[in-house]
């Protein structure tokens, strides 16, 4: 019995030490799965940033093309626009002698017109004059103004229209009346209603009116201030071949 008890001590101390080197097994097969695991980790985060620098260069090449295809339309744009200019100066310089033109040609009109609303039509034409000669304005702009006064003159031979003003009557000058028919015929009027007359374009002179027309003349007057309802009038009108040569 006594020579069985080391064997015991012996089997056991062996089974301890298997049971240790077994634990040790087991840590050191824990620990290569854990770095087995650390190493799967990085290789997807690898490959992860891989897969994202392949779409960032796929986005990347597609700006490329998106701009350099718009680099290509503006440069096509700009050599349209390049032509366009050329034409534009072109057309200005063909514009501008035609504008001066009809400057000229609405003066000439004005001093050859029924004198109504003088400084008024004055003052217009000396700013479009100045207007023509200032090269910060655009060519557009300058047609645009040259339209409108020639509108205004247009609509002046459709309108009725009563102002007052000072006239050279008999070596004095007096306050009166005027009543513009259009631009067909003008008429003053004292402001004590006893003396009128009309522009004679024939002698382009004032001409006196007898009497008679006074009331006449103060209807007209009344309606074109819109104070009394529209009715006929009778007043003297040019002969039908002044007329004509008016028009």
């Amino acid at each position: 019995m006594a020579g069985l008890m080391p064997l015991a001590a012996l089997a056991q101390s062996a089974g301890e030490q298997a049971l240790t080197e077994g634990e040790a097994l087991m840590t050191d097969a824990q620990r290569s799965q854990q770095r087995i695991d650390e190493l799967d980790d990085a290789t997807r985060e690898a490959l992860n940033r891989y897969r994202h620098a392949l779409q960032q260069k796929e986005q990347l090449a597609d700006y490329n093309r998106q701009l350099a295809e718009m680099v290509e339309s503006q440069r096509r744009e700009l050599d349209d626009l390049q032509a366009q200019l050329a034409t534009i100066e072109e057309t200005q310089a063909e514009i501008m002698p035609m504008l001066q033109r009809m400057v000229t040609s609405l003066e000439q009109f004005i001093e050859l017109d029924v004198p109504f609303l003088e400084e008024e039509r004055a003052d217009r034409l000396a700013q479009l004059k100045a207007l023509m000669v200032r090269p910060e304005v655009s060519v557009a702009e300058k047609y645009r103004r040259v339209l409108e006064a020639y509108q205004i003159e247009s609509d002046y031979g459709r309108t009725l229209e009563a102002w007052r003003g000072s006239l050279a009557i008999d070596g004095s000058e007096r306050v009166v009346e005027f009543l513009r028919l259009g631009r067909l015929m003008l008429f003053y009027q004292t402001l004590d209603g006893h003396v009128q007359g009309y522009w004679d374009t024939a002698t382009r002179q004032w001409q006196p009116l007898p009497a008679s027309y006074s009331r006449t003349l103060q209807q007209g007057l009344d309606m074109a201030r819109q104070q009394q309802t529209p009715a006929l009038l009778r007043l003297p009108l040019p002969p039908v071949s002044e007329q004509g040569a008016a028009q």
